[in-house]
């Protein structure tokens, strides 16, 4: 894989671009000094002087051009450090919330489940079926899950109490009648005790009737 394919960066890929420049400058001035190795210095045509010189200064200028676009690629290159890792801190930052949610996701259905397994005390009690019921009240057909259970609860209530109501109407009707009966049996004990008493008086008189004269 060549670097162009490594390199996406437009920057990036200009200073590796200016940096090939100038290694085939440095090639050529160097091929070119050992093609002039053989010959002086006061030997050599004026117009491969010329050349020479003026390709050292284009080289001269290419290397200033790469010195100035390598330190700008480092300044990128530290900030590009700098905001990765600003965002792998906030990568981090939301990713430690999600784990967080999905905790309190996994606590909350625990709940949830919780709840709905729960074994209420409304459950146990003997209402009466709900088509009973709406057979009653049949307002409430619309009603949803938990309004209808509501409903059915204080239809209950209400017929309990009209129900303790009767029963303590009962209790007091048998008090009554306790009481009346008590009453009778307490003046039938009294006419007995008279009876005897009148008895026990005329004793005397049956026994004088009795007598033959």
């Amino acid at each position: 894989m060549t670097t162009d394919h490594i390199v996406q960066d437009p920057f990036l890929q200009s200073v590796l671009e200016s940096s090939t420049q100038a290694r085939q400058r440095c090639m050529e001035l160097i091929d070119l000094a050992e093609r002039s190795a053989i010959t002086s210095s006061e030997d050599l045509p004026e117009d491969t002087k010329l050349d020479l010189s003026r390709q050292q200064r284009v080289l001269n200028t290419e290397l200033a051009s790469l010195r100035d676009a390598s330190r700008e690629s480092i300044f990128e290159v530290r900030m590009t450090k700098q905001s990765t890792s600003e965002a792998r801190q906030e990568v981090d930052r939301l990713h430690l919330q999600l784990q967080n949610l999905y905790y309190e996701e996994r606590h909350l259905r625990g709940e949830i489940s919780a709840c709905e397994s729960y074994d209420h005390q409304y459950q146990q009690l003997p209402l009466i079926p709900t088509s009973e019921f709406l057979g009653v009240q049949p307002e409430h057909s619309a009603d949803d899950e938990r309004s209808l259970m509501f409903a059915r609860i204080n239809h209950e209530l209400v017929e309990r109490e009209t129900l303790e109501q009767q029963r303590q109407a009962l209790l007091r009707t048998r008090q009554g009648l306790i009481a009346d009966n008590k009453k009778r049996k307490d003046d039938l004990a009294s006419l007995d005790k008279d009876l005897e008493t009148f008895i026990d008086a005329a004793r005397p008189i049956q026994k004088t009737l009795e007598k033959q004269y």
